[in-house]
């Protein structure tokens, strides 16, 4: 079985901008996790920023991507500019990677950090659009597959595979 990153907060760390967390509740995803498989990230927190904190959104087009090229920035919702911490979480995350040997990620679907297809669009009125997190992008930027809760079951098979 493949070493996974995933995000901590659907392993039940309370780490989201709310100060919760979204467990993914599933027996199969759960053995996995205590297998010792999971690397658990939270590139928000790892970067310093506190659970619970504002809710952050990318600004401007193109996702994770425009902002790892200087393009878009994250802001939170007072207008706080957190690139910096975003793009530093997203690095230490790749790290993490890097040294756990993880070919896999599973991370929080939707999130300015973790968001794998979708992210929220910078307006902070709820309307979604398609687009990478900062550190699903750079993951995916350096080969490393991505799957979110979403896609959990597709996840759990990719993992499992030898």
């Amino acid at each position: 079985m493949k070493k996974f990153l995933l995000s901590a907060c659907l392993a039940g760390e309370n780490v989201r901008y709310d100060g919760g967390n979204t467990r993914i509740e599933c027996e199969t995803f759960r053995k996995l996790v205590e297998s010792g498989l999971a690397v658990l990230v939270c590139p928000e927190v790892d970067a310093g920023l506190s659970a619970p904190r504002r809710p952050c959104e990318i600004r401007g087009e193109g996702g994770g991507g425009s902002v790892l090229d200087g393009k878009s920035e994250v802001i939170n919702d007072e207008g706080q500019n957190l690139t910096e911490q975003f793009v530093k979480g997203a690095y230490m995350s790749l790290e993490k990677a890097l040294e756990n040997g993880c070919s896999v990620a599973l991370l929080k679907h939707r999130s300015p950090s973790c968001g794998s297809t979708l992210i929220y669009d910078g307006s902070f009125s709820g309307k979604k659009i398609e687009g990478k997190g900062v550190a699903g992008e750079l993951l995916a930027r350096n080969g490393i597959r991505l799957f979110s809760e979403e896609t959990l079951e597709e996840a759990i098979k990719y993992i499992e595979e030898e």
